[in-house]
């Protein structure tokens, strides 16, 4: 019976052309392969190699085990690959931190739906700042961040990947507030230090300096601020669609938003507990109605066509 790694030996020099090649392709040392070769050659009664020059080739008889021994290969890795998808789905663990509006919208959906087709999957799931979130995914602490950033750069030492942006909102009582400029002497309410960097600079890119008068990180005590009547504020999409006060009226920010990532951390393939959250978080994305920006622009060419 042929043995499976003298095949995958035969297979790597027929696609790299000599020894040294297929024995740094295979992570074996030179002089194994060349003893599996022999053992091959040994087992089948057949001369699989011939030297020419200072190398060597394939002779008709290696080319035609090569030919097989791929297609051999190809099909015990595959079954391989799928018998550890099917293992990883029955037992696996997914950790997954996330920023509050996101867990309060997309998040859940994309669990329930792992859940309903998993249920052996261990599924974890954390309220985290997306700095604090990626520190933990660099830490080995969780499998999935999904994070927010408002530039276009992300983080060089994860893999990021762009789900979609989130536009922010313009909070009054007043339908004719469609802009930050018509609350240029309004009475602002803020996220802390730390949060309102990108709102100050979006109203200084409008003409003016807020005036801040009630601070607070939570989207239903701003709400509530507003709807009592005490200040405006800007909230994003997604804290919107999570909870909305009575009364209140809401106004697209052109050009302000922040775009939110999913990040997971190592080289691919994930692991395929990790794999089947990103597959069910894409699909609760699309059900949502959240477009990719290209997608976008493509919808508004058709409308101006």
């Amino acid at each position: 019976m042929l043995d499976i790694v003298r095949l995958r030996v035969i297979a790597a020099i027929a696609v790299h052309g000599s020894v040294t090649r297929a024995a740094e392709h295979l992570h074996y040392s030179q002089p194994s392969v060349s003893h599996h070769l022999a053992r091959l050659e040994a087992e089948t009664g057949a001369r699989l190699v011939q030297r020419v020059g200072r190398g060597i080739r394939l002779t008709p008889e290696g080319e035609q085990l090569a030919r097989r021994a791929a297609e051999i290969v190809g099909r015990v890795d595959a079954a391989a690959a799928e018998l550890s998808a099917m293992v990883g789905l029955r037992s696996g663990r997914v950790r997954v931190a996330g920023f509050q509006s996101v867990l309060s919208t997309l998040v859940p959906r994309a669990a329930a739906a792992v859940r309903a087709s998993h249920p052996g999957i261990e599924l974890g799931l954390l309220d985290a700042h997306p700095e604090n979130a990626l520190r933990m995914l660099r830490a080995g602490d969780i499998d999935v961040a999904v994070v927010f950033r408002y530039d276009d750069a992300t983080p060089g030492d994860v893999r990021a990947t762009h789900l979609f942006d989130d536009p922010m909102y313009l909070l009054s009582l007043d339908a004719t507030n469609r802009t930050l400029s018509d609350c240029r002497d309004a009475a602002w309410i803020a996220g802390c230090e730390h949060c309102r960097r990108e709102f100050v600079d979006a109203c200084e890119r409008a003409g003016f300096t807020p005036r801040i008068a009630y601070t607070s990180d939570d989207v239903i005590v701003e709400q509530s601020l507003v709807a009592a009547g005490l200040g405006v504020t800007t909230i994003p999409g997604l804290a919107l669609r999570a909870h909305r006060a009575p009364g209140i009226e809401a106004a697209e920010v052109p050009g302000f938003r922040r775009r939110v990532h999913v990040a997971t951390y190592g080289d691919p393939p994930d692991p395929p507990a990790t794999a089947a959250f990103l597959a069910a978080l894409r699909q609760a994305v699309e059900q949502a109605g959240y477009l990719e920006p290209a997608a976008r622009r493509g919808e508004q060419a058709s409308r101006e066509s």
